[in-house]
Formats: C-alpha cells, structure tokens, sequence
C-alpha cells in the first residue's frame, strides 16, 4: 500500500475522471476483487460492462451491487468457466454476434497449489492463465479491430519478474510441482504474448499490468502465509484496480507505445536488473504457435 500511497501523489485524477457512455467493458473474472473493483468505476463513468464470471450466484450478487451502487442498468452477466477453452469459443462466437466492444479486460486468474487437471486434461493455472486469456483476446480480435480507440488490458503479476519463459512444459508435468512458481510462469506468459499481439495488431492497444499486492479474495486464498504476513501493508482492491481502470479508460494510456508492463500508471521493465529472464525471440513465437494449435483443438465447428 506504501508503494502505492507514495506513486499516487503523482497521479493526474482528471486522466480517470472521463466519461466512457456509448463504450463497452469485457471484464473476466469481475465477480471479486480486482476485476469488480475495475467492473464498478467504468460503471460509475457510464461504460457498458459485461461482467465475465464462472460462478453464478457470486456473479448475480456482483452485478446487483454495481448496478445499486452506480445508477448504471448496461450491467451484462455471461457465465463462463475460463479453464475451459470450448466454453470460451462458444461464447465468444455468440458475443461477437449481439455485441459490440472497445475494450477487454482480461483478469480472471487461479492459481491452484496442486497439480490439479480440467476435463480436457488440460493444468488447471496453464488452462486458466495463458490459454483462457489466449482464446479470450484471440476469439475477440476481430470485433476489436473493428472498434474506435480499441484496447485489451491483461492484468498480470510482479511474480513473473522471477521467471524466464520456459515453452518445454507449459502443463507443468514434470519435476515437483510449486503452484505459486506456474502461476509467475504463467504471468510472464501473459507479458510475452501482450508484446506479441502488440506487434502483429498496430490498431488495438494491449497492455499488461501488476496490480501490487492487493487484499483480494484470491490472495487470501491462495496464498495464505502471505496474506497473514502481509495483511496489514496491502492495497485496497480499489487501489489494486486503478492501473487497470486508467489503462481502460484514460487517454494518456494510449499516448504510451502498445505492449508495454505497467504499475502504477508507469511502464516499467518486464525484467529485474541482472535477472536471466530473457528469453529468445524464437522462444517468445514458438510460444504463441503451441497456444494457437492448443486453442485450434477446443474450436469446434458444428458437431459432426
């Protein structure tokens, strides 16, 4: 909260303090947390948000409490498991039908502390984290690049910086298994493929993010010994939320080259000084072909 508090003083409050009616909001993973947070200001400026959620009573609740909140009835509920890339396609093909977007946000994430498999066989942080947010971003780019001022904001994590992108096992198959270690893989997974898709779409704007450390949900769940150490020093969830909100919202995002990592508003390097987390660029694209022929095999035309 400290790192926040002091980065904040710099902040110019009339880049969030825009009015987005007529624009519209994907956010995943916006039943809690960050995702909510981010969910309820772009509510609160007049955005249509379409809330992205797994869970369906949570999310009913989520959606009920931003509506309350902000006086904004453009409130979407689509109920989607982003550990399952068949779902994902399937919904991308009806959204892309009846609606239109200007920005995604992608912020659903898991990160499970034992090797745990989908239906498909598929690791449930890899499904969840880089192949979930693959499909999302890929199944949307067309609507997207038919959009004004269209941008996809990926929200990562600050556990990437000690991590080099391995491509030998994204299902984390072998050796023992550290779910808080796949989860920074599979956030500096994210970074890689936001400067990818940076380089081959010149028209949409991509981002990727660390929130700091916030008092959400998901860190109270799955990182328990932390949180309890930590509990008193971290973010609000609003404050967690405002690099997300600014790179959806603000025009003084944009102004930024595409594909940079940000926190607290400022880009800042996607590797620690002296730290062997760079990885060759062959590396980077071999990366993007696997999940395009991981995400062709879940695409399905109509049965038979």
């Amino acid at each position: 909260r400290a790192g926040y508090e002091s980065a904040s003083r710099h902040f110019n409050p009339a880049d969030v303090e825009v009015d987005v009616a007529g624009r519209s909001f994907l956010v995943t993973g916006a039943n809690s947390g960050i995702g909510k947070a981010t969910a309820k200001e772009i509510a609160r400026r007049g955005g249509t948000v379409h809330l992205v959620c797994r869970n369906k009573e949570r999310a009913e609740v989520a959606k009920e409490e931003i509506v309350t909140e902000t006086g904004n009835l453009n409130i979407f509920l689509h109920i989607v498991d982003l550990s399952n890339p068949k779902e994902i396609w399937k919904f991308a093909e009806e959204f892309q039908n009846e609606h239109k977007l200007n920005v995604l946000i992608n912020n659903a994430g898991c990160m499970v502390n034992n090797r745990e498999l989908t239906e498909d066989g598929l690791e449930k942080n890899f499904a969840t984290n880089t192949l979930g947010t693959y499909i999302m971003t890929t199944a949307l780019l067309p609507l997207l690049e038919k959009a004004a001022d269209a941008r996809v904001i990926t929200v990562s994590s600050g556990g990437m910086l000690v991590q080099k992108l391995n491509i030998s096992d994204l299902q984390s198959g072998s050796g023992p298994f550290d779910g808080t270690m796949v989860y920074a893989q599979n956030k500096r997974q994210q970074v890689v493929l936001t400067e990818q898709w940076a380089k081959a779409h010149g028209n949409i704007h991509f981002s990727v993010m660390h929130p700091g450390w916030a008092d959400t949900p998901a860190v109270r769940s799955s990182m328990p010994d932390f949180y309890e150490r930590m509990k008193n020093s971290l973010r609000t969830e609003a404050q967690g939320a405002d690099t997300v909100l600014w790179l959806a919202v603000s025009a003084e995002a944009t102004k930024l080259p595409s594909g940079l990592f940000f926190q607290d508003r400022q880009p800042v390097p996607t590797h620690l000084p002296l730290a062997y987390t760079h990885s060759p660029p062959e590396d980077e694209e071999k990366l993007m072909q696997m999940l395009e022929e991981f995400s062709q095999k879940f695409k399905s035309v109509s049965p038979g």
